[in-house]
């Protein structure tokens, strides 16, 4: 390790200096100047993250960054910040690829700024979380990996989701595609979800996040679209009757960190990072699967005050395939058929 002296001789008598001079390391000594030595700084990696705890993936962010501490013996001092230093999407998102925060992901906007994803939210094409962790955790999550590297200069830490959406609604429960008639149902500002609810038999209505509470409380809104994991944490049931079990769009979003950052690291720290990343994905899918049924829904969100039901998977399904599929399926041919025929 290099050592900086941190001495001035040019105030000591002139003797003093000579015998220091003289003496070397060994006159510094017994002057009881003794060097002060340099060490190395713990390496900063900020995250960002739009939610804060208890939401699922917060909780299993903030378990990373203790853990990336601790086992690096405080060489990374990760440090978590849940919907405190920055509340956007995308303001996140360019934080990180600037390099001003060092991690940071999209939450449900991942489609907006990774335009590759938006294939996995075709509604109904994903058809299982094992299916989705299978394809993400290798060749498909690989290849994901090296395009945005090359392209965004990120480097996928891992990927993870929120669930399968389904509606919260005001007026009626969602049970048939004929119930989305005439519905303003709010949709995150990617296409695919508009077309999601469009190709349904509903009408999109593309909206931040920001403004849809007021919305929904105003009446501009019917209700909207989300994974039961979020309409906890976000208490969508301030503002809605009901919610059904649609399973429509699966949303998986990616953590990240910036590139440079990334390749400053040395390998047992980028081993930490990926292996810590996939623990913190496991507690995700964990927190997320859980609920993400209609018996788990009922217990969870009948008590705050809405009615859970059963929609009708088949028969939204069919129309997805018939109305939305071909224009997706020609748009991203290059990934459609290896999803589609993708074996859990």
């Amino acid at each position: 390790m290099s050592s900086v002296m941190k001495i001035s001789s040019r105030n000591l008598p002139a003797l003093r200096r000579r015998s220091l001079v003289k003496g070397g390391m060994a006159g510094i000594l017994a002057s009881g100047l003794a060097p002060t030595f340099a060490y190395a700084q713990p390496k900063k990696l900020v995250m960002a993250h739009l939610n804060a705890l208890p939401e699922s993936a917060a909780i299993a962010f903030d378990w990373q960054a203790q853990e990336v501490r601790k086992r690096s013996n405080g060489e990374l001092d990760m440090q978590f910040f849940g919907s405190t230093l920055l509340n956007k999407e995308l303001e996140i998102m360019n934080a990180v690829k600037s390099g001003n925060i060092a991690i940071g992901n999209p939450g449900g906007a991942a489609a907006t700024v990774f335009p590759e994803m938006g294939v996995f939210l075709v509604p109904y094409l994903v058809q299982s979380y094992d299916q989705a962790y299978k394809m993400f955790n290798g060749k498909i999550g690989d290849t994901l990996d090296k395009q945005f590297q090359d392209k965004y200069k990120l480097k996928t830490l891992c990927f993870f989701d929120y669930g399968f959406r389904h509606f919260w609604t005001s007026k009626k429960p969602i049970v048939e595609p004929r119930d989305l008639r005439g519905a303003k149902i709010r949709v995150q500002q990617a296409k695919v979800f508009g077309d999601t609810i469009n190709g349904l038999g509903g009408n999109a209505v593309p909206m931040a996040w920001g403004e849809v509470i007021s919305a929904a409380k105003s009446g501009v809104i019917d209700g909207g679209d989300l994974p039961i994991v979020n309409q906890i944490a976000l208490k969508i049931y301030e503002v809605s009757k009901f919610c059904s079990m649609t399973f429509h769009n699966y949303g998986p979003t990616l953590n990240t960190m910036n590139l440079a950052v990334w390749e400053g690291l040395s390998e047992p720290h980028k081993k930490l990072m990926l292996d810590t990343s996939r623990e913190a994905q496991a507690k995700c899918r964990e927190l997320t699967e859980s609920v993400d049924n209609l018996a788990a829904a009922k217990k969870e969100l009948e008590p705050k005050g809405m009615t859970v039901v059963q929609g009708n998977v088949e028969a939204f399904r069919k129309v997805a395939q018939e109305k939305i599929w071909p224009a997706y399926k020609a748009q991203y041919a290059a990934l459609w058929d290896d999803i589609a025929n993708f074996k859990a």
